[in-house]
């Protein structure tokens, strides 16, 4: 038997707009929160109105990090500096180096209906914050699905089980979607030198003997495995890394790890060199 992990820290998140607009809920990059090494950012957005969410995000920079899209519903469009562009469809997932710079933007592609899904931003260690930008779009059907222990896991990044993720080339990240099926249980192993965390994406349930339930979002304590308990078909998306452990300098869509940097990536924007090819 390993070390369960507990629940740690229960994150409300606040609510606020980002974008063009875009209302959506931060549970992590606020005052209740502002990281979690690696975690710099976590975004939910949930929407069935689209004065909320149909101005989009139009071009905006990044450098340092990267980030993670999850969608649940909707259609979001991704186009970037380097020539990258693509569609995330529902259960597909986005992953985006920023690296030395990128200037892109995501756009809802519909006006109506739900648009739900996650962002996540990762920091990246010095060594890799100035590396080259990348970018890989993963559609659902590419997403392999593993049962274990009474649950169903889709394998986005990581390794789960032997089956290995389809995001590749990006800082080491678990990210699995675990439904969990009503008055099942089932235990989820983690790595115990990773930071570990939980979005509720609907039902409830317990983790560790704790009740959870949709919207909550949870930091957990380390450990190796996590014990979660369905009472109505609980869903959950498990994120798991190993803390960097640097300095970090935060200017808005740039993290650096000193302040000069970031007064160098503010420069470059202005000059224009930010996000260009070569």
């Amino acid at each position: 038997m390993g070390q369960p992990c507990s629940i740690w820290r229960r994150l409300v998140g606040m609510e606020t707009m980002d974008g063009a607009g875009v209302k959506l809920r931060r549970f992590i990059g606020t005052r209740e929160l502002l990281q979690q090494d690696p975690f710099l950012l976590l975004d939910a957005f949930y929407s069935d109105d689209p004065e909320s969410y149909i101005a989009g995000f139009p071009d905006h920079p990044h450098r340092g990090f990267e980030t993670v899209t999850y969608l649940i519903a909707g259609k979001m469009a991704h186009r970037d500096s380097y020539g990258n562009h693509g569609l995330l469809l529902p259960g597909g997932a986005q992953f985006m180096r920023a690296g030395r710079g990128i200037i892109h933007s995501e756009m809802p592609q519909q006006e109506q209906g739900l648009l739900w899904g996650y962002q996540l931003w990762v920091n990246l260690p010095a060594r890799e914050k100035m590396s080259q930008p990348r970018y890989q779009d993963i559609q659902a059907e590419e997403i392999p699905l593993v049962e274990h222990d009474g649950a169903r896991i889709k394998v986005i990044s990581g390794v789960f089980n032997g089956v290995q993720g389809p995001a590749q080339g990006f800082y080491p990240l678990d990210y699995w979607d675990i439904e969990v099926p009503a008055s099942a249980k089932t235990t989820i192993p983690v790595a115990d030198d990773k930071t570990v965390l939980v979005v509720v994406v609907t039902g409830e349930g317990k983790l560790g003997g704790e009740n959870i339930a949709y919207p909550e979002v949870l930091l957990l304590t380390p450990g190796d495995l996590v014990a979660l308990e369905s009472r109505n078909n609980l869903r959950v998306l498990l994120m798991a890394a190993r803390p960097i452990g640097e300095p970090i300098a935060r200017y808005g869509p740039f993290v650096m790890n000193t302040h000069s940097e970031i007064l160098q990536a503010l420069e470059d924007l202005e000059k224009g060199v930010l996000g260009r090819r070569g």
